[in-house]
């Protein structure tokens, strides 16, 4: 059987760098040549980036993309790359009209093999998702074609992300054409517990296509996306061969034995789901026997907390840095949700570069002041103490206000005394609010709801206190100081904004109350269900009620990390404006 070099490089790029994504591209190609890599890969749109959304509707923004992808060719070739096949995912045009109302031209999220200076063969991706946080039916026309290239006498047959998860199209067709080889290029977002379910669906897609199947996954950030690697080989029979870190930059490379195609046939015509193939043979003589040297292997994998955390972590980091700012400013009470922001952000773009300012009022306890000050003292982060006192006993003095506005008033003040300092020294504000507050409609527009970003947004309450425990062991285990004070893991969760207030005044505890949120939002059951499933008929009309009428406020927050299923903002779309109500 003939024996092929492949190098998987999973990689970062950001939307619009056209430039810097192809000296990143020309790096890594350069860096798999050098290790004696017979066939290249990248993930999807990587030149690009992704997802590059509206901006596939700017023409300018296709053409430039065509145009870089040429240049990147004439350029592996100058540099002496250009006989190793490079598969590279970047955004196209259609030749023609592909579906009802598209005009020609219709951008397509595409991919190209690039070989000896020119572009040797290009596709689109056939399946096209319209899901969750994807809106791919509203940007692209689909691709109709089985792109297979003969590499050293290899078929290797071509796909990309979707076309993987979903049953029929180039899988199936794979099969029928006699690929030797199925690649597909990925930019398969993030989520909990989603790394299990891509091996899954690795290996009941290489069983189906006959033929080993290699899954190139893109890491990273962007936006409120993460993307965590985790590219994955497997065999024919879905038995893995090889398996990447989550969360790095890097390439797998590994010799694999594959089917030789047969010399004297070339695949064509058209296969299942009315797939054209197309082929190009590149090399069509095997290479001369070796000794393989690179078999793989898996990489250690991480735990759930540390899993999550390190998405955490790495969205901040890119969001940061891809909008080229230097250092952030964090609201620090003392309490478990600012201290565990604080902490991601220390790891994520160093403590030097963390701002971190107490805003007592004449409601604040003495120990949120001593945990915040504990908390800068472990991780080293910038600290100041600021008292909000005379700002709000001068608004009391003009408006008298009581209540709720008196309480929201102390928010606000210590929101405009961020967004000031934030002005003033150039620090990006993070928004601390998690996922059971925003849910539930627990926190102060224009208060602690103001800043660039929310690193988690997207984290239930009750994971809030399991990973600010596992980040205290992750460092006792390092022989480092625990960043986080025991007090502000242990202590009654409170925004003291009146004498003795604790969360648990207005709301259940957080074990039931994300447990149903988690039930209503992540999965979209109504209340019957929920209350079918062993929860309080009252209890849950009042969640659902929250729920429901915090929309207006939930609209207004800050992007943030996702790790769920269904995050907030991309994922979750409903209308502000809405008389359906589950809980009448």
């Amino acid at each position: 059987m003939p024996q092929l070099r492949l190098a998987l490089n999973q990689i970062d790029s950001t939307v619009g760098d056209l430039d810097g994504n192809t000296e990143s591209i020309l790096h890594w190609t350069r860096h798999s040549a050098e290790q004696g890599a017979h066939l290249v890969a990248f993930p999807e749109m990587v030149l690009t980036g992704y997802p590059v959304e509206d901006l596939a509707l700017r023409s300018s923004f296709v053409e430039a993309s065509r145009t870089a992808l040429r240049s990147l060719a004439e350029r592996l070739n100058a540099e002496g790359l250009g006989e190793v096949p490079v598969v590279v995912g970047y955004l196209d045009r259609s030749e023609g009209a592909r579906r009802y109302g598209q005009p020609a031209g219709s951008p397509q999220n595409a991919g190209a093999v690039l070989h000896r200076g020119a572009i040797a063969l290009t596709f689109a991706k056939h399946h096209l998702p319209n899901y969750g946080v994807f809106d791919e039916f509203r940007y692209f026309v689909p691709g109709d074609t089985l792109p297979m290239v003969r590499v050293h006498g290899v078929d290797v047959a071509l796909a990309i992300c979707e076309d993987l998860w979903q049953d029929g199209g180039r899988v199936p067709a794979s099969r029928s054409a006699g690929a030797g080889l199925l690649l597909s290029i990925n930019a398969s977002p993030y989520e909990r517990e989603k790394d299990d379910t891509r091996l899954d669906l690795v290996r009941k897609r290489a069983q189906e296509a006959g033929c080993t199947t290699a899954y190139l996954a893109m890491i990273g950030g962007q936006d409120e996306l993460v993307f965590d690697g985790d590219s994955i080989v497997v065999d024919r029979a879905g038995e893995v061969i090889a398996r990447a870190p989550q969360f790095a930059e890097g390439c797998v490379l590994l010799d694999l034995e594959l089917p030789a195609a047969d010399p004297d046939f070339v695949p064509e015509g058209v296969v299942d789901d009315g797939l054209r193939i197309d082929h190009v043979t590149l090399s069509a003589d095997p290479l001369p026997g070796y000794e393989p040297e690179l078999a793989g292997g898996e990489a250690e994998r991480l735990g759930d907390d540390e899993e999550i955390y390190t998405a955490l972590v790495v969205g901040l980091r890119a969001y940061v840095a891809k909008n080229g700012f230097r250092s952030v400013l964090i609201g620090l009470s003392g309490g478990i949700d600012s201290s565990l922001v604080a902490a991601i952000a220390c790891d994520a773009v160093g403590a030097q570069n963390v701002y971190g300012v107490a805003m007592p009022s004449r409601y604040s306890s003495e120990h949120s002041i001593a945990d915040a000050t504990e908390l800068a003292r472990r991780t080293g982060l910038n600290f100041r103490t600021v008292s909000i006192a005379p700002m709000f006993d001068a608004y009391m003095g003009s408006l008298g206000l009581t209540g709720l506005a008196e309480e929201n008033l102390q928010s606000r003040l210590r929101g405009t005394m961020l967004m000031a300092i934030s002005n003033q020294e150039g620090h990006i504000v993070l928004a601390p609010g998690n996922k059971s507050e925003l849910a539930c409609g627990y926190s102060t527009l224009y208060g602690d709801s103001v800043g660039a970003y929310g690193p988690i947004k997207d984290v239930y309450k009750t994971s809030i206190f399991r990973l600010s425990k596992w980040r205290n062991r992750a460092a006792e285990e390092r022989g480092q100081t625990p960043p986080i004070p025991e007090n502000s893991i242990s202590k009654p969760p409170s925004a003291e904004l009146r004498p003795g207030q604790v969360d648990t005044d207005s709301l259940p505890d957080y074990d039931i109350l994300d447990r149903i949120l988690e039930l209503y939002v992540d999965r979209d059951q109504g209340r019957a269900e929920i209350v079918a499933a062993g929860y309080d008929d009252a209890l849950v009309t009042r969640i659902l009620r929250l729920v429901d009428t915090a929309e207006y406020k939930r609209r207004q927050y800050p992007p943030g990390t996702k790790i769920s299923a269904k995050g907030f903002g991309k994922d979750r779309r409903l209308p502000i404006t809405n008389r359906w109500r589950e809980h009448d």
